[in-house]
């Protein structure tokens, strides 16, 4: 009888059913208007690592939640993830030209489609996960929009890169900086985190708290690994342009700790990530290898 698959072969087969997900999910590309839903598709398919999509699998895998919901809830995540990164490019925010190794979506359209791109994401996004007939909890359900919409708004993402865009030039506490990562980028993996275990199952106080923890711990490590390796990596690896926060003068933990002390904090955090999961055993393993990932990860 064979074992569990090695992690590198379920994380393929979870970014696997994803792409044919979100293909089922969004619009098709001929269907009117038809700029919109082409650029929808080129800003979503065939990119990235999925990162958030596979912490909504690991954490449904630990609750027994059924496939059908998890990709739903996946896909939800990663069409708020994509138009967040559709909107950060434009010339109004961060102006970049590249995104996962090809041209922005404002580059390759328009800068009118590419706002029109991210809130429509954002709505299909909402319409994805609340539809589907899998979860038979309306309650849950709710539950799970709530997150999301609370993750994705002024008191989670869009909170944190106004703070990001407001700090440009400035110079940040090691605690302001925390804060503002823990808005920009943690509260999506967050509620990646959670969204995955309330599809399984309604959450005990216990198991909250530990997954709130773990997901604290990935969602700074993920920002820490990225500020190391904006500074250290270049484009072509990083499939987005490097060194591109130094150069618009943004506060990053790399200018305020520096490469070796950066390095070190996310190694500490990926072993706090490891100390939350403890109370679950070895049913958590995807968790803690994804946390392995992120910490681990050259691009």
């Amino acid at each position: 009888m064979s074992g569990p698959l090695a992690f590198g072969d379920w994380m393929k087969s979870v970014q696997s059913a994803m792409e044919h997900a979100l293909d089922v999910f969004l619009p098709a590309a001929e269907a009117a208007p038809v700029r919109l839903h082409k650029a929808m598709r080129y800003a979503v398919l065939d990119g990235g690592k999925r990162v958030r999509p596979l912490l909504v699998f690991a954490a449904g895998d630990l609750f027994g939640a059924e496939a059908s919901t998890l990709s739903r809830a996946a896909a939800a995540v990663e069409m708020i993830h994509a138009y967040s990164l559709v909107h950060d490019d434009m010339p109004c925010m961060d102006d970049d030209a590249l995104r996962r190794g090809k041209p922005t979506v404002h580059v390759e359209f328009d800068e009118a489609t590419a706002l029109l791109v991210g809130d429509a994401l954002q709505s299909q996004a909402f319409q994805v996960l609340s539809e589907g007939e899998s979860l038979d909890d309306p309650q849950r359900k709710l539950e799970m929009v709530r997150l999301l919409a609370r993750a994705a708004g002024a008191g989670g993402m869009c909170g944190g890169q106004a703070i990001d865009l407001a700090s440009v030039g400035m110079t940040l506490a090691l605690a302001e900086l925390e804060r503002m990562h823990q808005l920009k980028t943690g509260a999506l993996l967050r509620a990646s985190v959670l969204l995955g275990a309330l599809a399984g199952k309604r959450l005990e106080a216990a198991e909250s708290d530990a997954l709130e923890a773990y997901a604290k711990a990935v969602g700074l490590a993920f920002q820490v690994v990225d500020d190391v390796l904006d500074a250290t990596a270049d484009s072509a690896t990083l499939g987005k342009t490097a060194g591109k926060d130094a150069a618009d003068n943004k506060p990053t933990y790399v200018s305020i700790l520096g490469l070796a002390e950066s390095q070190a904090l996310a190694e500490k955090l990926r072993q706090d990530a490891h100390r939350a999961l403890m109370p679950f055993g070895d049913k958590a393993r995807r968790l803690r290898e994804i946390a392995d990932l992120v910490v681990q990860r050259k691009a």
